[in-house]
């Protein structure tokens, strides 16, 4: 059995539109925070950096927000996005793996202000198990059945090494995580019914060196 690729709702929405909603959501914000209380879908495509075809598709997937000749409300519209994907409640979640990359998501103040509340800190290190970080007690990794009970957490973040990732995802799994972000450099196997995004770093930054190759090949050719 295979992780479910698509995120299912009422209204079956595209995974490749569901992936774009926090990126809309993020430039609701941005205006928001400007003042703007009103914008038109190329305002709101060029602030999210999309085509505003695209962005217009997208959002029909969710209800008419927009009002001809005047646009979007972007507070109303940042709600409706907010609400779709389900980041107007409080997320309990718990991060696996407190090196410096869990270190550094733990301090990230970006899960507070969009509806995520780190509920525990876990590494199986005993070393580690001294340290408060961002105001919250590392314990052992043992402790993740109890902390998942207790808090009802439906997300893990592993930020293991490789080597430990897919044991840390079985043990979630058998917790009652049924959702994974996993930022460990491995593909993890788990069963029908849990959603697992993956971030690697590494691969990113080969995408990016990619394309400065091209333009310094393109650029070569033109010179």
């Amino acid at each position: 059995m295979t992780a479910r690729t698509s995120t299912e709702s009422a209204r079956d929405i595209p995974e490749a539109t569901v992936a774009r909603l926090p990126v809309y959501l993020r430039a609701l914000i941005t205006l928001a925070e400007a003042g703007t209380t009103t914008c038109s879908s190329e305002e709101l495509a060029r602030a999210a950096g999309v085509n505003s075809a695209k962005l217009r598709k997208d959002l029909s997937y969710l209800g008419s927000y927009g009002t001809r000749g005047v646009g979007y409300d972007v507070n109303y519209l940042r709600y409706q996005i907010a609400r779709e994907i389900g980041v107007t409640q409080d997320w309990p979640v718990v991060i696996v793996g407190i090196g410096n990359l869990g270190h550094a998501l733990a301090n990230y103040s970006g899960f507070r202000s969009r509806g995520f509340r780190v509920v525990a800190l876990l590494d199986a290190d005993p070393e580690r198990q001294d340290e408060v970080v961002a105001g919250v007690d590392v314990r052992p990794f043992d402790d993740l059945e109890a902390i998942v009970g207790e808090q009802g957490v439906a997300i893990g973040v592993i930020a293991t090494p490789a080597a430990a990732a897919q044991a840390v995802a079985d043990r979630m799994v058998a917790a009652g995580i049924t959702s994974i972000l996993n930022f460990a450099p491995t593909v993890l196997a788990v069963g029908e019914g849990i959603d697992v995004r993956k971030v690697d770093l590494s691969i990113e930054l080969q995408i990016l060196a990619y394309h400065e190759q091209r333009k310094a090949a393109h650029d070569e050719e033109a010179s």
